[in-house]
């Protein structure tokens, strides 16, 4: 269906700059994905008739689907190329959303929210791919800068905008909307878009094999994607969690869990930001800052939590921490998405397969042993993943010594 010797549609000189905006405005679909329905969480599990733990399942299964395909994924876009394929998956993403909207069958939905991530895979690691063909040197390292950043949006419009359509029609208007939103991009992708890539690669298994144990192998490089899992995995902790608190525990409405996840993702803006801001500062110096600042507010939440515990001290702590999570995520994203720049697909399908296969396993993990009764337990699980980050972060600062002794 992708042949390489059918001639691609490329991209019109007039409208490379909506086609960069086109693919700047998909980078934030798995977010879109994940948060649009965060706060219809309960509701979701009381008109399901099922536990929270198996609403909360539909984020895992997206997760697992979405990281799984992100690292195959990359080595079929740089044999037959990125926009066919991309295509291909937003239609199919738009009609499982649709899906979803017109069933209360939570196996259905379990089925159609992997469908989701394989798709959205599909889409997400092609996008990022699309810069890295297109640009180069201090331009690329900008545009690769600002992909935590753009990606950003998603955790911030999508639980808001949720928050308001659960109030107003219910938690299936949240899977219309993603639908909408996709056959709205299919066609806009179909008139400005086209194939960025320009050298196809011949699809050899070994050949591809032997790329991916390179990259494995580059410890710097292995380490990052763990950093990189750790710090999503706190914003996604939250997100299976947070509705809970606010509207079980705490007792306030879904708007307020929207209002608050808007908040949270307004943080991991600003985390991003700075990391984008100090990207030419010493590297250690700044992680070695950045989490010291995330055990010291852990350890004060834990502590302050036996004494206060409300919406505000909720929020206060978590802004402070998913900063710090947004400022780790920005720096070695950069790094690992920019390691390997031949090998473009490849290593972008391996940073966020890995990243999500991370997430899929530790946020479930954690939310099992910690459910989401109240802030406590979210504050014990933001302090085994800060200090699962320093353990990693001791691990790459000895490499680097051991390096620099020629060891």
């Amino acid at each position: 269906m992708f042949s390489t010797l059918a001639v691609p549609k490329t991209i019109k000189e007039r409208h490379l700059g909506i086609a960069n905006l086109l693919a700047f405005a998909l980078l934030p679909l798995s977010g879109f994905a994940t948060d649009i329905y965060i706060p219809s969480l309960p509701t979701m599990a009381a008109e399901l008739h099922v536990g929270s733990i198996q609403v909360q399942l539909t984020l895992t299964l997206f997760l697992i689907s979405y990281g799984v395909t992100q690292l195959f994924i990359g080595s079929v876009l740089d044999s037959f190329g990125r926009y066919h394929l991309s295509l291909f998956c937003l239609l199919l993403f738009a009609v499982a959303s649709f899906v979803i909207a017109n069933t209360n069958n939570i196996y259905i939905i379990y089925l159609m929210r992997i469908l989701h991530g394989i798709t959205v895979g599909g889409v997400i690691v092609s996008k990022r791919a699309y810069f890295i063909d297109l640009f180069s040197g201090d331009k690329l390292k900008n545009y690769l800068s600002m992909f935590s950043i753009i990606w950003s949006t998603g955790p911030i419009v999508a639980p808001f905008l949720g928050g308001y359509l659960q109030a107003a029609y219910g938690w299936k208007s949240n899977f219309y909307f993603l639908g909408i939103f996709a056959v709205i991009l299919v066609a806009l992708e179909l008139v400005f878009s086209g194939e960025t890539l320009k050298n196809f690669a011949t699809f050899n298994i070994k050949k591809i094999g032997g790329v991916y144990a390179d990259m494995i192998k580059t410890s710097s490089f292995t380490l990052g994607l763990i950093m990189i899992g750790l710090a999503y995995c706190m914003v996604m902790i939250y997100n299976m969690t947070g509705p809970f608190i606010i509207e079980h525990t705490l007792h306030l409405s879904p708007v307020v869990a929207g209002y608050s996840s808007l908040v949270l993702g307004v943080a991991w803006l600003i985390g991003g930001l700075i990391g984008k801001a100090t990207i030419n500062k010493p590297f250690f110096k700044r992680m070695v800052l950045n989490l010291s600042l995330q055990v010291l507010f852990v350890v004060v939440m834990l502590i302050s939590m036996r004494y206060i515990t409300n919406l505000f001290t909720l929020i206060f702590f978590a802004f402070i921490i998913h900063i710090a999570a947004g400022f780790t995520f920005n720096n070695f994203f950069t790094y690992c998405l920019s390691r390997f720049p031949k090998n473009a697909g490849i290593a972008s399908g391996l940073t966020g397969g890995v990243n999500y296969m991370i997430v899929s396993f530790f946020s479930y993990s954690i939310v099992a042993l910690l459910p989401a009764k109240d802030e406590h337990n979210l504050a014990y699980s933001y302090f085994v993943l800060i200090m699962l980050s320093v353990i990693v972060m001791l691990i790459l600062k000895l490499k680097k010594e051991l390096l620099s002794e020629g060891v």
